[in-house]
């Protein structure tokens, strides 16, 4: 597994600014969680998911590619702070 963390520096009212991803060895995303500018968080995996959050179709491109578009600055993040993030948006959720 790894765990990815993208800041997506954009303008965009209605798109998240934050990207958290969990993948597989395969780079396709298990678990991901959405944050936006307004504190709002949408998840999704497998099973469920909130607001208009989906998991990729595909794998995602390395870590060099996604840093190559100027907007999206990519990072490897260690699994705990995945965990944390992924549980603060379920009880995001839950709270709505």
């Amino acid at each position: 597994m790894r765990y990815l963390k993208v800041l997506w520096r954009h303008d965009l009212p209605d798109e998240p600014v934050e990207l958290y991803s969990e993948l597989d060895d395969a780079g396709y995303e298990i678990r991901k969680v959405e944050i936006y500018r307004d504190g709002r968080q949408d998840f999704a995996d497998g099973e469920s998911s909130s607001g208009t959050t989906m998991l990729g179709e595909g794998p995602l491109p390395s870590l060099e590619e996604i840093g190559e578009q100027e907007e999206f600055c990519p990072s490897l993040i260690e699994s705990a702070q995945f965990e944390n993030v992924w549980r603060q948006a379920l009880i995001e959720s839950n709270s709505s």
